[in-house]
């Protein structure tokens, strides 16, 4: 009679596992498969889903094997539990009170020593290994086709091609003026974002040929960020001053998102990454017209501008970077100041203004923009005293830029 209890047990217990192992594939494959391949309305193809219940869906070989460790890890650890708590209520059935049992009195067992030692080791090194061999894989930067430099800023992203096929190449990846302006709002209204991309779209995605192994080296110029791409399976810290690296080889093209994962400031919701996926082919093109953009941008810091023309360039500069905090109106909003009619925007010294654009202010809630070329800054400088009540008539210059970079 007890054996076949204890038969009966170990049986119910096979079945629990087995039940367990097939929800797991079935969450992990089957339900979110259907999710994205339905086209649940709000889902963003390389972004977010709604309702979404697992990771996003892999598209490097590092990012399945970590979904393949989180459900290993998940399986193994119910399992154990399971596992602990059936021993111990089928030990409290099996040897109550009320059937005549009675408590042992012995002090050590050796037996009980050794292998409540064995078995967590052996469940210790059953997760260290996969998971050490993934870790390994994530850290090998080696033999990369493309090196690209992020850099953290408050609240953007800056992108440096500093080696491989479009070496030279740099750029600024800014939300989108009118994503944020409907942030500002209150957020959009029904239809208005149809590619579900809110707060993740920008206006210069970081571009990457397919089947290429990039090195991704990150650094901040401000505070602490995170570069992060769920479907590429990286996360890595952006600290000011030191320089980390991490890795992905895309095997799709397409459109990929993410965002900053570091807590940076009260912009820190209006950090997002879009990676941009595309044939080699694709790709090839792309850097050709970066190159000629590049070109067309490379101004002759000594060149004097006229009041007109550096004024036109600086509405074009202030609406992508600065609009989104001191608003178009320059009345700014809150605890960010106004443009409009400033003391520092009136004053014929232009050097107190032109500092606070290269160096931040008032704990960089006002961050740096020394990351703009010395025309843009000229530009953007030369718009505010010349905007909105702000006739001021002064012009500052490239030159002037220059002269107090540090």
């Amino acid at each position: 009679m007890g054996h076949s209890k204890v038969n009966m047990m170990k049986r119910i217990f096979n079945t629990l596992v087995t039940l367990l192992l097939a929800a797991g594939a079935w969450m992990g494959s089957v339900v979110f498969g259907v999710a994205y391949a339905t086209g649940v309305t709000g889902d963003l193809p390389g972004g977010p889903a709604v309702n979404q219940l697992n990771l996003h869906p892999a598209v490097t070989a590092i990012a399945r094997e970590q979904q393949w460790l989180h459900w290993f890890m998940m399986i193994l650890c119910t399992v154990i539990f399971f596992a602990v708590f059936a021993v111990m209520f089928y030990s409290i059935w099996k040897h109550r009170k009320s059937k005549g049992h009675k408590a042992a009195t012995f002090h050590e067992s050796v037996s009980v020593e050794i292998i409540w030692t064995i078995v967590p080791f052996v469940i210790v090194i059953l997760m260290a290994l996969p998971a050490t061999k993934v870790v390994v894989a994530m850290k090998d930067t080696t033999n990369a086709d493309l090196t690209i430099k992020t850099t953290g800023m408050q609240w953007k992203w800056g992108y440096d091609y500093l080696k491989g096929e479009g070496e030279g190449i740099s750029f600024v990846s800014t939300l989108d003026a009118n994503q944020r302006e409907m942030s500002n709002n209150g957020g959009p209204k029904a239809g208005e974002v149809p590619n579900n991309d809110y707060l993740l779209k920008v206006d210069n995605p970081l571009v990457v040929p397919v089947d290429r192994k990039v090195r991704i080296i990150t650094t901040a110029n401000d505070v602490i960020h995170a570069f992060m791409v769920p479907a590429f399976g990286i996360k890595q810290d952006a600290i000011p001053g030191f320089v980390r690296d991490t890795w992905f080889r895309a095997e799709k093209v397409g459109d990929y998102y993410g965002q900053c994962a570091e807590l940076c400031g009260k912009e820190h919701a209006y950090m997002p990454i879009h990676v941009k996926v595309v044939s080699a082919e694709d790709y090839s093109a792309w850097v050709g017209a970066e190159k000629k953009k590049l070109a067309a941008k490379a101004d002759d810091p000594s060149k004097v501008w006229a009041l007109d023309d550096i004024v036109k360039r600086g509405e074009k500069v202030y609406a992508q970077n600065c609009a989104a905090c001191h608003q178009a109106n320059g009345k700014g909003a809150g605890a960010i100041k106004a443009l409009d009619g400033a003391a520092v925007v009136l004053d014929a010294d232009h050097k107190k203004q032109i500092l606070v654009l290269l160096n931040g202010q008032n704990n960089n809630s006002m961050p740096s923009w020394k990351a703009l070329s010395d025309t843009d800054i000229a530009a953007v400088i030369s718009y505010t005293k010349n905007n909105w009540s702000n006739k001021t008539g002064q012009v500052v210059q490239p030159a002037e830029i220059l002269a107090l970079r540090k």
